[in-house]
C-alpha cells in the first residue's frame, strides 16, 4: 500500500499557505480527513498501521481528538483492543466522557499526521499520567523529517517532506499571500 497514492487519489494533500495545528507555515497540507472519511480507506490505513505495531503488545489505542480519532478507532479494531481518545478540556489535553486508563494497561498513540510531535507527545503525558505504559505511537502521515522528538518506538505509514517556517520567516507570508487553517485546532478563516 502507498499511503500518499491514496492522498493524491482522495484530493488530500494539498497545495496553498497553510498554517498547521503547531503553529508553522506549510506550503502543503495532509487533509487526512478527506481519506479517513471513506470507510474502506480508513480500514486499510489502520489495519496497515495495525500490522506495524502489532508486536508492540499494546492493550488500548489512545488518540489525540480531533484528528486522531478515526485513525485511533481503526487501529484498536485492527488490533482488536479498546480504542479511546484525550481531548482539550481548558486548553489540556486529558481523558474525558468516562475514559480511563489503568497501571496495566500498554498504550499506543495513535495520529493522524505527526508534524513536530507535540500532541503526540501530549497524549503520550495524559497516558502515563493515569499511570499506563506507553509502548509505541504511529500516525498514517510523518511530516517531521524522520525525527518526531519522541521517546517510545514510532511508525508512520508514509513520510512526507514539505517544508515548514515559522510565521515570521515564511516565504509565503512575506509573497503577500494570507494562510489558511485548516487544522482541529486553530479555526478556519
Amino acid at each position: 500500500m502507498n499511503v500518499i497514492d491514496i492522498f493524491r487519489r482522495t484530493g488530500a494533500l494539498l497545495e496553498g499557505h497553510f498554517q498547521l495545528s503547531s503553529g508553522l507555515h506549510s506550503p502543503g497540507y495532509m487533509q487526512c480527513a478527506l481519506v479517513l472519511q471513506n470507510p474502506a480507506e480508513a480500514e486499510t490505513c489502520g489495519r496497515a498501521i495495525a500490522d506495524a505495531v502489532r508486536g508492540l503488545g499494546a492493550t488500548v489505542v489512545l488518540a489525540p481528538a480531533l484528528g486522531g480519532i478515526v485513525i485511533g478507532h481503526e487501529v484498536g479494531r485492527a488490533l482488536g483492543v479498546r480504542a479511546i481518545f484525550a481531548e482539550r478540556q481548558n486548553g489540556t489535553l486529558t481523558l474525558r466522557r468516562g475514559f480511563t486508563l489503568a497501571t496495566d494497561d500498554t498504550v499506543l498513540v495513535v495520529e493522524d499526521v505527526v508534524t513536530t510531535g507535540g500532541s503526540t507527545r501530549e497524549t503520550i503525558a495524559v497516558a502515563r499520567a493515569e499511570g499506563a505504559v506507553v509502548v509505541g505511537a504511529a500516525s498514517i502521515i510523518d511530516r517531521s523529517g524522520g525525527n518526531p522528538g519522541l521517546d517510545v518506538p514510532f511508525h508512520a505509514l508514509g513520510t512526507v517532506a514539505l517544508p515548514t517556517y515559522q510565521p515570521d520567516a515564511c516565504p509565503l507570508c512575506a509573497a503577500g499571500t494570507a494562510a489558511i487553517k485548516p487544522g482541529s485546532r486553530t479555526p478556519a478563516p
